[in-house]
């Protein structure tokens, strides 16, 4: 355990901890997101439809906010844009608190997403800048254990806090993100400038900077792949609470449930690395989309608790498989003077779905019924699986033409933060919540 620990721990950047541990304590206070829906429907009396509604105007300024967020990551820099980003953040959670009309409602979710999402480009660029290519399977492991370890905290807390009084939530969700923007600003400095001279500070930004994304065909497959399994996966934060709900279980059951989820991450994920190690990564992102669908078709069946749990801890399991081969995946497919705009595309797939999964889960669960709304997270997810079988070769090959020379060289079928929830890793990258 001794040598295990070492190896899995041992010899990171300073860096990295200091984002490590802002992680950690912003994930703490997360509350918000994971009662968002639970709060507009039971709280404040809205309909499944309105929740969907103020959750896609989320998703609609987190696209806007990811973008953005990319863009002034490579321009502006790494730093400042994470500190606006977390300070806006903090100023809106409480905004959103006070809001009472509907209109308010959602505007105050449509500005808290820009600022919270505006934060992933940069933190998923800063963690490629500081970790060493060799270092960073077990970096993102780290970072997305950390994420999951205060998710499955908030999560109870949160359940609990919610019976007192829901301004809580927003209150301390505020407070834990002007913490890390603290932590940020007192220990973290820039990183751009050492890996993108091609980028000085505040120079013009390389020149067919958009193009190149935009004919990126290999790139650009895989950033619609991850929309279509956040689509699935972004449904435990807006229809299964509702879902729940329609079961006659409480709020604190939904916060004990889904801590599942961060609890079977906080004792496993740090296994994962070695697991997969030697492996096709399109073998196991093919087989964490086909666990993911399983788990989430299941839920259809649902009624009890203990029911409900056991989807949580399957579509984890394909989660936790998912996370760190995506997140390497996407620091190998991105041009080191277009890392935060590479990222910044990646996280906009986290942001259209998180647009489209609760108001397309909500119509679907209204016209459709639950049933169905769960047998088609089933069928996406198996599709997804054969997607990654076929588009895997030309990824590794894309991968492998991109690494400098004089990189140190990793196993290409050795390599998902979180987030995300990158996030949620890249796609799970820690965004202010």
């Amino acid at each position: 355990m001794t040598s295990w620990f070492r190896d899995t721990t041992g010899g990171l950047p300073r860096t990295f901890w200091y984002l490590w541990t802002g992680t950690l304590i912003n994930r703490l206070g997360s509350f918000v997101l994971v009662f968002l829906a639970i709060y507009l429907t039971q709280e404040r009396g809205f309909s499944a439809a309105q929740a969907g509604l103020v959750l896609g105007l989320w998703g609609v300024g987190g696209a806007v906010g990811t973008t953005v967020g990319g863009t002034l990551a490579d321009r502006w820099g790494r730093r400042p844009t994470l500190l606006t980003a977390h300070l806006g953040a903090a100023a809106m959670m409480l905004a959103l608190g006070l809001a009472r009309p509907l209109w308010a409602v959602a505007v105050g979710a449509l500005l808290l997403g820009m600022f919270a999402e505006a934060a992933r480009p940069a933190f998923g660029a800063m963690m490629v800048d500081v970790v060493p290519a060799a270092d960073r399977l077990r970096a993102f492991s780290l970072n997305y254990w950390a994420i999951n370890l205060g998710f499955a905290c908030a999560a109870v807390l949160a359940g609990l806090a919610a019976q007192s009084s829901y301004l809580l939530l927003f209150v301390v969700d505020a407070i834990t993100t002007l913490v890390t923007a603290l932590i940020i600003f007192a220990k973290v400095g820039e990183t751009r400038r050492a890996t993108t001279p091609a980028a000085p500070k505040g120079g013009p930004a390389p020149a067919g900077a958009l193009r190149t994304i935009l004919t990126d065909r290999v790139y650009l497959g895989f950033v619609a792949l991850n929309l279509f399994g956040a689509l699935v996966f972004l449904q435990h934060i807006s229809m299964l609470p509702i879902a729940m709900g329609d079961s006659g279980l409480s709020p604190a059951t939904y916060g004990s449930v889904i801590a599942l989820n961060g609890v079977l991450i906080v004792v496993g994920q740090l296994f994962v690395p070695r697991l997969i190690k030697g492996r096709s990564r399109s073998h196991v992102l093919a087989l964490a989309s086909l666990v993911m669908g399983v788990g989430f078709g299941l839920t259809a069946f649902a009624e009890a608790a203990w029911f409900y749990g056991l989807t949580v801890l399957i579509w984890t399991l394909g989660e936790m498989l998912n996370s760190p081969s995506n997140a390497t995946l996407i620091a190998e497919l991105s041009p080191a003077e277009l890392r935060g705009r590479y990222q910044g595309v990646f996280s906009l797939s986290w942001q259209v779905a998180g647009a489209v999964a609760p108001v397309a889960g909500g119509l679907v669960r209204e016209h459709a019924g639950n049933a169905t709304l769960w047998a088609a997270c089933a069928v996406i997810g198996g599709l997804m699986a054969v997607a990654h079988l076929v588009s895997g070769p030309a990824r590794e090959r894309r991968a492998a033409q991109l690494r400098p020379p004089a990189e140190p060289v990793t196993p290409v079928t050795a390599v998902r933060p979180p987030a995300p929830q990158a996030a949620e890793a890249a796609a799970t990258a820690p965004a202010p919540s």
